[in-house]
């Protein structure tokens, strides 16, 4: 996978927003939230072009039993994919590019809780979230043909600031 960031997109809100409606509309009252997160959701901030959504539900089980829904919306269920408690859905665009990916996770689960707070003290601490930017684009620059050294790359600041976010949320 090629690691792109590109300057902030003012079209992704909308994005984010005609993605949730499509996924409320399919699943119905298994979703209890949907939140746009990622970089993608941090005004002004650089990032991948890729929407990252969270989806709180209220059982994994009931979401589980969706796999028609997820088909007929073009995701691709990769299971848990690495994170305990999570299911995880990507969808390509027509390109063969990445365009969404969704984390779900039951209800107030530590999922939710951590993606939440990171997302909202990156918003709340600009200069961090240029910081966050400006690390993602050297590190893109770094390792454009390897999505795990960008991963890597950025995992201590990742974990040092959600550590923060949590603390700071509290």
């Amino acid at each position: 996978m090629r690691v792109d960031v590109i300057p902030y997109d003012a079209s992704w809100p909308e994005s984010f927003a005609k993605e949730a409606k499509r996924i409320s509309r399919a699943l119905g009252s298994v979703v209890s939230s949907i939140h746009h997160i990622g970089s993608t959701s941090i005004p002004g901030m650089s990032a991948k072009p890729i929407i990252d959504i969270l989806l709180e539900v209220r059982s994994l089980n009931r979401l589980d039993g969706q796999t028609a829904n997820w088909g007929n919306l073009g995701y691709e269920s990769l299971g848990e994919f690495g994170i305990a408690g999570r299911r995880y859905f990507r969808r390509t665009g027509p390109l063969g590019l990445r365009t969404h990916q969704i984390h779900a996770f039951e209800l107030g689960s530590r999922g939710v809780i951590r993606h939440l707070a990171f997302r909202d003290y990156l918003v709340a601490h600009p200069t961090v979230a240029s910081q966050y930017g400006a690390l993602k684009k050297r590190l893109a620059r770094q390792f454009p043909n390897d999505i795990a050294g960008y991963m890597d790359g950025k995992d201590s600041f990742v974990k040092l600031h959600e550590s923060e976010a949590l603390v700071w949320q509290s």
